[in-house]
């Protein structure tokens, strides 16, 4: 079973956005990377997509999702500051092929949880910039490998 942990796409400074924050469009450039994620994920197996509610989050996956044929379904387990909510979801998704597109503050948690309790090695200087995927791989309820996929477009 794989699990792919997406950073959302580039939407802009956050400091010049007038609305909410959750509110807040993938610019261009993030719409370019949205797109560029159904050729980088191509041949890996996804059964669900799940999304922070944040709208960067969802219009990340959501070609994806389209070109998939899948639902993009909102979780509030992965907006940004939900910590051990998104940890307790990773933990549930090792039974099944899965999209979890997130904030910068919950890549690396996730990422560390990881190494840190399942022994999962990644690079020396694991890095997560707006677009990019982490594929991890899950074998026995245990996750097992992870490899970087850097942004595309």
């Amino acid at each position: 079973m794989t699990v792919v942990i997406v950073r959302h796409g580039s939407a802009g400074d956050r400091e010049r956005w007038p609305g909410p924050d959750g509110e807040r469009p993938l610019d261009e450039r993030g719409r370019r990377q949205a797109l560029g994620l159904i050729e980088v994920l191509d041949g890996v197996k996804i059964g669900r997509i799940l999304s922070s509610p944040a709208i960067r989050c969802i219009q990340t996956v959501q070609p994806l999702a389209d070109a998939r044929s899948l639902a993009v379904e909102p979780s509030p387990a992965l907006l940004e500051g939900a910590g051990d909510e998104a940890v307790a979801l990773l933990r549930s998704a090792t039974g099944e092929d899965a999209v979890l597109c997130t904030h910068g503050d919950i890549v690396p948690l996730l990422l560390d949880y990881l190494s840190r309790v399942d022994g999962v090695a990644l690079e020396p200087k694991p890095r997560w910039p707006k677009g990019s995927s982490w594929v991890v791989d899950s074998d026995g309820g245990r996750f097992s490998a992870a490899r970087y996929l850097p942004p595309a477009g």
